[in-house]
């Protein structure tokens, strides 16, 4: 259909361009937002009518006959119904739907992919500091991140998932005095443990690990404790390596893996935080008020300037930030989306305003934010807040045990970043309708049932080609269609950073098939009916199978 489509749009840019030159460029159509009124719409008649001065529904009229004397609305519309002042509804052949059938069973997993866009993009997301497990609120930004990448993927564009991690700081040495002092054998409610120490059991994991000399390898490091507790760097080190191998193992719970971890003491180490500082005092948007050096950064809209050096001589946390986007930008990457908690809102205007004050090329509005709210948990029907491993939360990792990585990625995809979001871990694990993620793979694996059904060794490939004359009904008609729409919802999401539009179609998708299913039976005695209606549902399933693996969830085929 999306061919079909593409030449009905041909169709109506050529029509339009008649009625007025270079009308034809912005040729669309819409959805309906009832089935109803047809299968595409167009408002082309209302737009154009103020500049060319005539009356809408006549215009409208006008076009409806123009339209239905071309070659591609001959073929493929069956009728086009004027509606109000000159909405233009159009009703399509079922043949014109049978052929989205056809591409998805040819197209397979690419189904809904764009061509290679030759540009690259760079998500940087979770960039959890190494002082802890990743809890629930890494794991939504770990499932959006992923989501996001895998949408900008089908859109063309080369993606690179970034991980960003402070190294250095206040946090950083706390970690260090708590594992320090554990070793010691203090613990929290000994004298002499300190009110903002880290209290959580994995802290006494790591002094263990550290007293026996273990070694640890992580992703991006691999460290062998001396187990001298006086050697404060070495605790230090050691502490980093082991909360990043406990973040990977996380990680790769959720079957996620990045393709760079980028260190903040980079940045110092190799002279870009100077750098950046000496770029901005040379752009002329700094001055120096109480002993400290400021950013003016109302001029570039922010609500207040911003110190970047303290008075003693330390960096706040901004200046490094803007450091490590220039860096983003220098290498290449002039897209770039961050993944962060509504927490850092206020970093937005800051770090952008750097960004301008740098005068380095980049372009405002550099880079683009996705900022999400934490996560409640509740099992039993009650709240969950700490985890006995991290002391004061619930781990990533507690989530997936107690669910699975398919339900937690689908439910914190399940809803709009910025919005409140309650996960049911009872409602997670349930084998009902009510529960979103087992409704989306059971339909895939109702669909799988009945190809074993037709044959236990089924190819899908032996449907391409077959008759598809039968698909006639109201519900296969309504099934095509959203069918047909997928490819449209990538782009939409993608453009929007939007993954929970995946799941909402998802969602459609499984009940239009689930209502198809209860409508006609499918192994039928009648060969080409049986042939065309396998070919349909073998498509459903590749579409949930292509939406599933966009939100990084499995499409089973046996449930």
């Amino acid at each position: 259909m999306l061919s079909v489509k593409q030449q009905l749009l041909a169709a109506l840019a050529g029509e339009l361009d008649k009625l007025s030159l270079g009308a034809g460029a912005r040729a669309a159509f819409e959805n309906p937002k009832l089935a109803a009124h047809g299968d595409l719409a167009c408002t082309a008649a209302m737009q154009l009518a103020k500049p060319l001065k005539a009356n809408p529904r006549a215009l409208g009229e006008q076009l409806q006959t123009a339209l239905l004397a071309t070659p591609a609305f001959r073929q493929w519309v069956a009728a086009i119904e004027i509606a109000g002042p000159g909405f233009l509804n159009i009703r399509l052949q079922p043949a014109a739907k049978q052929q989205v059938v056809r591409e998805v069973l040819a197209q397979g997993t690419r189904f809904g992919w764009q061509a290679d866009r030759g540009e690259k993009i760079l998500v940087e997301f979770v960039s959890a500091n190494p002082t802890g497990p990743l809890h629930v609120g890494h794991g939504r930004q770990a499932a959006l991140g992923d989501a996001i990448c895998n949408l900008y993927a089908t859109q063309g564009w080369a993606v690179h998932r970034e991980f960003y991690y402070n190294d250095a700081g206040v946090q950083i040495d706390t970690l260090t005095r708590s594992t320090q002092l554990r070793a010691q054998g203090l613990k929290p409610g000994s004298a002499g443990w300190p009110e903002a120490a880290y209290n959580g059991d994995y802290i006494q994991d790591i002094a263990d690990a550290f007293l026996a000399k273990a070694t640890v390898k992580a992703d991006d490091r691999e460290f062998t404790a001396n187990g001298d507790v006086q050697d404060y760097d070495n605790v230090r080190q050691f502490a980093v390596a082991y909360l990043r191998n406990e973040q990977d193992k996380d990680l790769q719970a959720f079957q996620l893996k990045f393709d760079e971890y980028y260190l903040e003491s980079s940045l110092y180490a190799n002279g870009h935080v100077e750098a950046t500082v000496q770029r901005l005092v040379a752009s002329g948007h700094t001055y120096e008020q109480d002993g400290a050096l400021w950013l003016k950064s109302t001029d570039f809209g922010d609500d207040k300037d911003r110190v970047m050096r303290k008075s003693d001589g330390g960096y706040t946390y901004f200046v490094p930030d803007v450091a490590y986007h220039i860096q983003k930008w220098q290498r290449g990457f002039h897209k770039v989306v961050n993944i962060q908690g509504t927490d850092h809102h206020g970093t937005i205007a800051r770090v952008r305003a750097g960004l301008q004050a740098a005068d380095v090329g980049i372009a405002q509005g550099y880079p683009d934010y996705v900022l999400h709210t934490m996560v409640r948990v509740v099992k039993g029907g009650e709240e969950v807040k700490i985890s006995k491993r991290a002391g004061s939360y619930v781990t990533l990792r507690d989530l997936i045990e107690w669910t699975s990585k398919d339900a937690v990625r689908f439910f914190l995809l399940s809803r709009k970043p910025d919005t409140e979001y309650t996960f049911d871990v009872d409602l997670a694990v349930a084998q009902n309708n009510d529960n979103p993620v087992y409704y989306v793979q059971y339909a895939h694996a109702r669909i799988c049932s009945v190809l074993r059904g037709w044959r236990e060794d089924y190819d899908v490939a032996q449907l391409a080609d077959v008759d598809l004359s039968p698909l006639q009904g109201e519900q296969a008609q309504a099934l095509m269609l959203l069918l047909a729409k997928y490819p449209e919802m990538l782009g939409a999401a993608a453009s929007d950073n939007a993954p929970h539009d995946v799941s909402f179609y998802l969602r459609e998708l499984a009940a239009a098939y689930h209502s198809y299913y209860d409508a006609e039976r499918i192994l039928v005695d009648d060969e080409a009916v049986k042939l065309a209606r396998l070919a349909l549902v073998a498509a459903t399933a590749q579409v949930l199978h292509n939406g599933l693996a966009v939100l990084g969830v499995s499409a089973p085929a046996r449930m």
